[in-house]
């Protein structure tokens, strides 16, 4: 659920702040229907975000890489190889897509013109790394590749 007290303009300083991992644990990318949520921290380490990373149980390519913030704030969603999303107003918007936050409408919109900087949809892994970039992740934290990556 959306922080209505968010304004537009907060939540884009929170997108667009540098965040680090949170320490040097590492993690192991997902196996199949599998899903890791990996703490980060501002530079300061006042604010707390997370990375989200979710797999299909069979689809190889199908997943979500979300960032999120202020615990339950999805600040962005990259949801591809998937089903489309219908967008509040009814547009219909086709896989691969794009979530961004919006004041009063949280992750509820979604548009299908990817930012320049994503590769290459059909490769997961590249995915991560790109979506990490789009979100400022300066200090990625430590993930491991797995068999299915």
């Amino acid at each position: 659920m959306a922080d209505p007290i968010l304004t537009q303009t907060e939540a884009d300083a929170l997108i667009a702040m540098a965040k680090h991992r949170f320490d040097n644990s590492e993690w192991d990318y997902p196996d199949l229907g599998g899903m890791m949520s990996v703490p980060l921290v501002s530079a300061d380490r006042r604010e707390q975000f997370v990375l989200d990373v979710g797999r299909a149980r069979i689809d190889l390519a199908k997943g979500t890489y979300q960032n999120r913030g202020r615990q339950v704030v999805v600040w962005v969603r990259l949801d591809f190889g998937g089903a489309s999303h219908r967008n509040p107003d009814g547009e219909e918007i086709r896989s691969p897509h794009l979530h961004l936050y919006r004041q009063g409408f949280g992750d509820k919109w979604a548009t299908e013109a990817l930012p320049d900087g994503f590769a290459d949809l059909a490769d997961p892994w590249r995915t991560l790394a790109d979506f990490m970039r789009y979100c400022n992740i300066v200090e990625p934290p430590i993930i491991r590749r797995g068999l299915f990556t």
